[in-house]
């Protein structure tokens, strides 16, 4: 009996009633109200954003803008820069206005680098409120904000918790973080400063999923997830999608960041990747490709590897199959836009819309995808801006 896979155990009737309502795959978001981050909503019914943060010294203004424009281009939503120094937050306000989506400047302890990055035009200032230093250095914090129209990003992290929570609970913890971020939410919350949204990120993916659980239940600000110091492009995405993948699959998270030590449109693209996976947003193409055997018509894991990089231009969800035989190919073909699976003698059969089309040759195949994908991608955003046409008309 439990060597019956789900489908076999249950009558055919029921499952074709499952598969068209699907209930689960029904992902329950939690309730959190909505800020803005310049012109981008996070929380509420926003969807759920992906940032990135630059690795250039933000003194060089030209090397960070043009790599936020690898960024932007990758699709980040909101994107994060350091401004440890005086300098850095002088070229800020070029950067700023160079930038096509929100720039959040990343302070840490210099309350000055705060006010300056606010006058420069940041629409988000991440700080810890209490590293900031005296009430009245935080009071000109927040009225710096409030006065510039900036959120505020408080960003706990295990391994620069307070040192009275370290000897309060002995080693990073759930209960030390959520401690730390309920803190310093009383301290903006005590000046009436309510545009913000918090991170307990740590880089154990039980720590940081533990804490976040426990303080999504406690307030009702936008949370911004991620587990940090991931690692690694494969290690890092593989904890990443893990940790912030579990969180928002039980509804949890407003916008994400995946922190690799890998370029920062990398972590774009595993952030995009995660809320594929889950349903929560589309964007670009969706792959669906067999890990090769034996029975492989051609090479599969090369051809997805040319295909992944080539079609990286292409913004309009849609979705790819990529099979190397026919035993599961034709299948997954009947529930992607464009499939194709392995064939006999060099010869492949390319599906549209789920039906046999055609079959193409070897030395033509790559190419030949690349072509029908942009072609979809340009049908898909022709009706897309058609306007749609009232009973009048």
């Amino acid at each position: 009996m439990f060597g019956l896979g789900f489908a076999a155990a249950v009558p055919a009737p029921i499952c074709a009633t499952m598969s068209s309502i699907r209930p689960w795959r029904d992902i329950e978001r939690r309730k959190s109200r909505q800020i803005m981050v310049g012109a981008v909503p996070v929380g509420g019914d926003a969807p759920i954003t992906v940032q990135t943060m630059t690795n250039t010294p933000t003194e060089d203004a030209a090397a960070t803008i043009e790599q936020i424009r690898r960024c932007e281009d990758a699709g980040a939503d909101i994107i994060r820069v350091s401004c440890p120094t005086a300098e850095s937050t002088a070229a800020l306000k070029e950067i700023v206005r160079a930038a096509n989506v929100p720039i959040v400047a990343d302070i840490h302890f210099h309350y000055k680098r705060a006010l300056e990055a606010a006058d420069a035009g940041a629409a988000c200032l991440r700080i810890n409120p209490g590293n900031i230093g005296s009430e009245e250095r935080v009071r000109e914090v927040i009225a710096a904000a409030r006065a510039n129209g900036c959120a505020i990003r408080i960003g706990v992290n295990a391994g620069s918790l307070e040192k009275d929570l370290l000897e309060k609970y002995g080693e990073p913890c759930p209960e030390a973080l959520v401690e730390s971020a309920l803190d310093h939410i009383r301290v903006l919350e005590d000046h009436g400063f309510h545009n913000y949204k918090v991170a307990v990120k740590a880089s154990d993916v039980f720590l940081a999923v533990a804490a976040y659980q426990q303080l999504a239940d406690q307030v009702d600000c936008p949370l911004h997830l991620g587990v940090t110091e991931a690692g690694g492009l494969i290690g890092g995405t593989v904890k990443s999608s893990l940790g912030i993948g579990s969180l928002l699959w039980a509804g949890i998270g407003d916008t994400i960041r995946v922190s690799l030590s890998a370029e920062p449109e990398e972590e774009v693209r595993v952030g995009y990747e995660i809320l594929k996976s889950l349903g929560i947003r589309s964007r670009g193409v969706r792959v669906v490709s067999c890990p090769s055997c034996a029975r492989q018509g051609f090479d599969v894991i090369r051809t997805v590897e040319a295909l992944e990089e080539r079609l990286q231009h292409i913004k309009t969800p849609m979705s790819l199959s990529v099979l190397g035989c026919v035993v599961n190919g034709p299948g997954e073909a009947r529930e992607t836009d464009i499939g194709i699976t392995g064939g006999g003698n060099g010869t492949h059969m390319v599906y549209l819309s789920g039906v046999t089309d055609h079959h193409v040759r070897d030395a033509d195949m790559i190419d030949h995808i690349v072509k029908l994908v942009e072609a979809k991608a340009a049908e898909l955003e022709a009706a897309e801006a058609q306007p749609t046409l009232t009973a009048a008309e």
